[in-house]
């Protein structure tokens, strides 16, 4: 595996190293030594998947509250996806700053999502599948998010979505009190 930092601190893209015969290819997606001797987190607790039938269809941005944050190891198995990580960590020097990267079977690039940011995902193509590896278990009373559009991230999606869900529709925007008392009573 390969594992390539991003711009920001703590957000790594990891790239498979292919091995392709006649039979087609083999690739290790995880290795929990591999991570460790980079300082990564490494032990998972849970293993999602999401699957969306139509292109263009909107996911996010998500995150777990504390004390139930997450990170998250996001590969496309199916399709293609544009997916995004956002930094919510106040205190870092690049608050509110996102990077993004394609996702697609093709490629088998992975996206390790720390602690402290939001996620959220495009479908680039019909028939997507996403999994997603999990350091915390889901708990529903810490579930939430940050509207997809909202203008102070400013994040430039490459298709106007098609389909989204009502709830990613609902989050509030930034400026709220109750989103920045929310992402202020969790300082990293």
């Amino acid at each position: 595996m390969h594992f390539l930092e991003t711009a920001i601190r703590d957000l790594w893209i990891i790239e498979p190293e292919r091995i392709d015969d006649h039979r087609g290819s083999f690739a290790r997606t995880f290795c929990s030594d591999e991570f460790a001797s980079r300082g990564l987190p490494h032990r998972f607790v849970q293993n999602s998947i999401s699957m969306s039938t139509r292109k263009h269809t909107l996911r996010g941005l998500h995150f777990q509250k504390h004390p139930h944050r997450e990170t998250k190891i996001v590969s496309c198995v199916r399709g293609a996806i544009w997916d995004v990580a956002v930094d919510l960590r106040p205190t870092s020097s690049t608050y509110l700053s996102w990077v993004s990267k394609v996702l697609s079977h093709e490629n088998g690039a992975q996206f390790l999502i720390p602690e402290g940011f939001a996620h959220g995902f495009l479908s680039l193509t019909d028939e997507v599948s996403v999994t997603y590896l999990i350091s915390t278990p889901y708990v529903p009373g810490s579930s939430a998010g940050v509207r997809y559009d909202d203008p102070t991230i400013g994040i430039d999606w490459p298709a106007t979505p098609v389909v989204l869900s009502s709830k990613d529709l609902e989050w509030p925007p930034l400026e709220r009190p109750a989103v920045a008392t929310m992402l202020q009573s969790d300082n990293t």
